[in-house]
């Protein structure tokens, strides 16, 4: 499994809807709003880097209102 936290920036007044869309996608483990150059920070989950990058940007990354995703993966030691 890889874990990633995707920082999310979205249109002015979009946030609180974007936040329950994303909230409601398989493989999104938690989405909170968040002040700061960044409006949700989500964390997700997938079988592997592949799986992981088809659930950004196929699944979050489409929703109407988000202007740009930074995907950062969790590295566990």
């Amino acid at each position: 499994m890889v874990q990633a936290y995707v920082l999310v920036q979205t249109d002015v007044g979009q946030r609180p809807r974007v936040t329950q869309q994303v909230r409601d996608i398989s493989g999104v483990e938690t989405a909170a709003d968040v002040t700061g150059p960044y409006d949700i920070v989500v964390r997700a989950e997938a079988e592997d880097m592949d799986a992981l990058s088809s659930l950004v940007v196929a699944r979050i990354q489409r929703l109407d209102g988000i202007a740009r995703t930074l995907t950062c993966p969790i590295v566990t030691i």
